[in-house]
């Protein structure tokens, strides 16, 4: 087992809305990502998934606030630490975060090259604006960023070409986890590919030690990260390898999410699609029991009076059911609905 660069355990963050509302948005969170590996978390829209990078990095912001939990970075327990002071210390050096629509954040009457020297000041990095210049030349030449990058304004780069220099200027300071949010959302796919080729190298040439790349597209993190965790109604309801998660769901969510889109991979792509019935749960006040059993073709009434925990089960993937292994594998088989179990395999 290699180092372990980010560890979250039992996170809870909600939002507060105007009406003095409660919305348990990242319930009972709790994960771990070693030096060298990439995470990726997958789920539909309003799933919890932009949430909780936002909660890995302490930006507890209202409307949303930190109920409980420990998030530890390296060996430092960030969420004991003020947000003032997780932006000073923490943000950039030791986790870089790299939101939605990053692109387009870039003030248009700025050049690239003013943006690195704001960081490094920001950071009390006493560098020359020479060094600063020949440090970020070097950074970028080695992710095949041309020079003339730096010294160009943001409307003066096209949209893939915005998002690779969004992703140099967040990982300057060679951060230990770099947390991305739908990076190459937005892009065409050309530009998605050199996005995570970008990353890849990131992760190569040890820039970055460990990675968290969110998206909806479960088969687009099968090329990119060695896990996947599949993340609904606040919840994680399954992680495994990406091989593993693409291939061999086990989680009726995860299933339903792997045909619910046109899948590129040899061996699943000629599935036939179909959608997810229902909408998610309300978060502002959770079901009792499973937050998944309203749309789950295979769930008894047991589903819906009792909360299942997160089991392991024989290679160390773990999944969010009732039902045993074996049970969800004989249901699948079967295309029907069983009596639910709750013992292991």
């Amino acid at each position: 087992m290699g180092k372990v660069m980010l560890e979250v355990n039992h996170l809870k963050t909600k939002y507060v809305t105007r009406f003095h509302e409660d919305v348990y948005a990242v319930d009972d969170v709790s994960l771990k990502i070693e030096e060298g590996k990439s995470l990726g978390i997958a789920g539909e829209s309003g799933c919890g998934k932009s949430t909780l990078a936002l909660s890995l990095i302490g930006y507890y912001f209202a409307p949303l606030h930190y109920m409980s939990g420990d998030i530890i970075v390296d060996g430092v327990k960030i969420s004991a630490m003020k947000p003032d002071e997780v932006r000073k210390k923490i943000l950039g050096n030791e986790v870089a975060y790299i939101p939605q629509a990053a692109m387009n954040a870039l003030n248009p009457t700025m050049k690239i090259i003013r943006f690195i020297e704001d960081v490094m000041k920001a950071h009390n990095i006493k560098m020359t604006k020479k060094e600063v210049y020949d440090m970020a030349r070097e950074r970028f030449a080695d992710l095949g960023l041309p020079e003339d990058v730096l010294n160009k304004h943001a409307v003066e780069l096209s949209g893939g070409m915005k998002q690779r220099t969004v992703i140099a200027i967040s990982t300057i300071l060679s951060p230990k986890v770099l947390i991305a949010d739908e990076p190459s959302s937005a892009l065409d796919v050309t530009s998605q590919k050199m996005v995570i080729r970008m990353m890849r190298e990131l992760m190569e040439k040890g820039y970055i030690k460990s990675m968290i790349f969110i998206t909806h597209e479960l088969p687009l993190l099968y090329n990119v990260t060695d896990d996947i965790m599949v993340m609904y109604a606040g919840q994680i309801v399954e992680r495994g390898t990406a091989k593993e998660m693409v291939f061999d769901p086990i989680h009726p969510y995860s299933k339903g999410l792997m045909g619910s889109i046109i899948v590129p991979e040899s061996g699943v792509r000629d599935h036939k699609l179909t959608a997810i019935p229902g909408t998610p749960p309300n978060l502002k006040n959770p079901p009792k029991g499973c937050r998944f059993a309203d749309r789950c073709k295979y769930a008894t009434p047991t589903c819906s009076a009792l909360a299942p925990d997160m089991k392991e089960f024989d290679n160390g993937r773990t999944y969010r059911c009732l039902m045993s292994v074996r049970k969800i594998r004989e249901v699948y088989e079967n295309g029907g609905s069983a009596e639910v179990e709750t013992e292991f395999d």
